[in-house]
């Protein structure tokens, strides 16, 4: 048996995230049927995590199994190319060990979620609109506070089917663009369902003087969602790298 990944990125604004659902649009059921049809028969996907409705991955790996070897990937890659609409693109399709697992082989992965504190025509489909003024530098302190905690279940979606909601938070920051025109990156080796956007909303209200620094320590403390803030949308979020330690990437 040959395991091999594929690299890819996709606009994820007309899908409903991901992982295959019934009877809706999701990355990984379009990209299953046309693997499928490419390679002229049933080809099951892993991927290296979900994304929710709307949310973008600049990069992202999944994995496939074959019995028979893959003659040619980079003559794979163009032609699925051909088969997959334009907001899935595949940069590259490469063999790996039979061990190495999408998901469970990777060690970190890098959100980054855009905010616009004025209206812009050519941002409105990729980041959050919020007007009005932001104290940054409250919503900075108060992202450094998430080093200090594994469990972030204050920030997980209910009900999931996840054993723990203890990450590891490896780099968390707000970085200015352009006026008026924040990015929020977060690294960690895992995230539970709905945490960036979770939290994006919650540091918002930091920003906004609703929350003081205390309350946003006391947020993640109660391990209580419904003393978080509302999540933010998810057309402003962008899974932009996966690590492997067994591959470059």
């Amino acid at each position: 048996m040959k395991r091999y990944f594929i690299h890819l990125a996709y606009n994820g604004a007309h899908y409903c995230g991901w992982q295959i659902q019934p009877d809706v649009l999701t990355v990984q059921g379009v990209l299953e049927r046309c693997l499928s049809l490419r390679l002229k028969q049933p080809i099951s996907v892993t991927g290296c995590g979900r994304t929710d409705t709307g949310v973008h991955a600049r990069n992202y790996y999944a994995h496939f199994d074959m019995e028979v070897p893959v003659e040619n990937c980079d003559d794979l890659t163009y032609r699925l190319n051909m088969f997959l609409p334009p907001d899935i693109v595949v940069f590259r399709i490469f063999e790996v060990p039979p061990t190495l697992h999408a998901r469970f082989d990777a060690v970190s992965r890098t959100y980054h979620y855009y905010i616009t504190q004025h209206k812009n025509p050519f941002h409105q489909d990729d980041a959050y609109c919020l007007l009005g003024d932001l104290d940054v530098k409250a919503m900075q302190q108060a992202t450094q506070l998430l080093y200090n905690f594994t469990d972030f279940t204050s920030f997980s979606k209910l009900h999931t089917d996840v054993k723990t909601n203890n990450c590891k938070v490896m780099a968390a920051r707000w970085t200015q663009i352009s006026e008026g025109y924040w990015v929020f990156t977060i690294r960690a080796d895992r995230f539970l369902r709905n945490m960036v956007r979770a939290i994006v909303g919650t540091l918002l209200q930091v920003g906004q003087g609703q929350l003081t620094l205390e309350g946003f320590r006391r947020v993640i403390e109660q391990k209580d969602r419904c003393s978080a803030g509302d999540s933010v949308e998810g057309k402003a979020l962008f899974l932009t790298n996966i690590g492997y330690e067994n591959i470059g990437n």
